[in-house]
């Protein structure tokens, strides 16, 4: 099995010294790494239709939301204490620049309090938001000393989302009222409910089982049966914005796998053609007009221009901004706000809380141009990162740095790629105590603790240059 780098001490030269290290049993992977847990949301066994007719803007109690906010504030804890026992590092300035912008993105969110309609719920989700900030510090000084076997670390991320998938399936034989939903003239969607977002859990296992399968990560069978649940998955959820967010991804991983070879990249052709011949096929049998039907849930033209009603809201929000470009406060306000407007619409009917179901348009709502400016820096700035080692690494080989290392960077760039795509789809990306937030930030996690892996192995030792 493939090890992995582990950082034991300095050796007095400044730099971690290397070791091996064995992979982690699951149980322990969770323990050693408790950032992981937040991928679990927690599941939630609360019916979809539990805030019919509740204002989500002003702060609610229930065992539900007690058991939410003691499950982050259990991991955060645990990473301050582990932040507050550990040895002073250096975190390369690239990483550190990032985590200055997301401290700052939540300083803005604190300040969009004053003027919230629903102070109560802004200040609990601003401290959530740090909460996890903390967990995702807390685990990037953990892995300078002690990382883990970054692909073994995706492979239990994927077992998290299995386990959520199944907790779905298991809800839809005792109790379907919790994850499914009934929309007139579309059929019944899986959508998960609270107990795992449908939006988010399956598209990853797909994403993640088709890069093992072409690069024979793992056993192929087991690979091409887990793409093949996680697709299922997100067909049962009829969700456009996941399957068309879903599709790119795919399409940039085969598109890069077909750069890896000349055998590659003649497969990858000649799959090419032969899926053009079959779609061809397909729509000279059952029609175009039959399948642009089946694919835009029966819906009328005007409301696939309005993406059921998603621009209306987009619009009123940056006219909006415009003459308050300070938002209307961190997740109350757009609660508040478009509450009334979603009395009718399809999307109160999921999730009765209101919203822009966009993520950017959600930060936007929230605190304004300048919050919405922190977070596309934030995301571009990691993606360029990212980006950035990984051509590095492949110029200079991989000497210096593990060869899975590399891989699992590549794996959670498309993962986060996925998260991006989607966000203009849901906006439950970037609202606190939703699993699609936590999702995000532990991809993000991720990437951030790999890249100081990268960044610590290339630096220039200092005892081999006084040599």
């Amino acid at each position: 099995m493939t090890q992995s780098i582990r950082w034991i001490g300095d050796n007095g030269s400044g730099f971690p010294a290397v070791q091996p290290s064995r992979d982690l049993s699951f149980l322990r992977f969770l323990f050693r790494y408790p950032i992981f847990l937040l991928v679990f949301g927690p599941p939630i066994f609360r019916p979809l239709d539990a805030y019919s007719g509740v204002d989500t803007s002003q702060a609610h109690f229930d065992f539900w939301s007690i058991f939410q906010v003691g499950w982050i504030v259990s991991i955060a804890t645990w990473s301050i204490l582990r932040l507050a026992y550990s040895r002073s590092i250096l975190i390369p300035k690239q990483v550190r620049s990032i985590l200055k912008y997301a401290f700052f993105l939540g300083l803005v969110f604190v300040v969009s309090v004053t003027y919230s309609p629903g102070r109560a719920v802004s200040s609990e989700l601003s401290i959530v938001y740090f909460l996890n900030l903390f967990c995702v510090v807390g685990f990037i000084v953990d892995v300078y000393w002690n990382p883990p076997n970054w692909m073994d670390c995706l492979f239990h991320f994927r077992l998290i989302l299995f386990v959520l998938f199944g907790l779905v399936l298991a809800a839809l034989v005792i109790e379907p009222g919790l994850v499914l939903f009934i929309i007139p003239g579309a059929g019944i969607r899986l959508l998960g409910g609270a107990i795992a977002p449908m939006s988010g859990v399956p598209a990853p296992i797909a994403i993640m089982s088709a890069y093992c399968f072409l690069h024979s990560l793992e056993s192929r069978v087991r690979s091409a049966l887990s793409f093949l649940a996680g697709v299922i998955g997100v067909l049962l959820t009829q969700a456009r914005g996941v399957e068309i967010s879903l599709f790119i991804v795919l399409a940039i991983l085969v598109f890069g796998w077909g750069k890896t070879s000349k055998r590659a990249a003649y497969i990858l052709i000649s799959a090419f053609m032969a899926s053009v011949l079959l779609a061809g096929a397909v729509v000279a049998i059952a029609g175009g007009d039959r399948i642009w039907r089946i694919f835009n849930r029966n819906q009328d033209t005007a409301e696939i221009l309005t993406a059921s009603g998603r621009t209306g809201v987009w619009m009123s929000v940056i006219k909006y901004s415009l003459t308050n470009p300070q938002g209307m406060g961190y997740i109350a306000g757009i609660r508040k706000t478009r509450r009334p407007e979603y009395g009718s619409n399809l999307h109160a009917s999921l999730y009765k809380v209101g919203g822009t179901d966009n993520s950017y348009f959600e930060v936007l709502a929230d605190a304004g141009w300048l919050a919405l400016g922190l977070y596309l820096t934030i995301m571009i700035k990691i993606l360029v990162l990212g980006r950035r080692l990984e051509r590095r690494q492949t110029l200079m080989g991989t000497s210096g740095v593990n060869a899975t290392t590399l891989t699992a960077l590549r794996r959670a760039i498309l993962l986060l790629v996925f998260c991006l795509l989607e966000g203009m789809d849901g906006s439950d990306f970037v609202i606190p105590l939703r699993q699609e937030f936590y999702l995000q930030n532990v991809i993000i996690a991720v990437i951030l603790g790999v890249s100081t892996s990268m960044l610590i192995a290339l630096r220039p030792q200092p005892n081999a240059l006084s040599k």
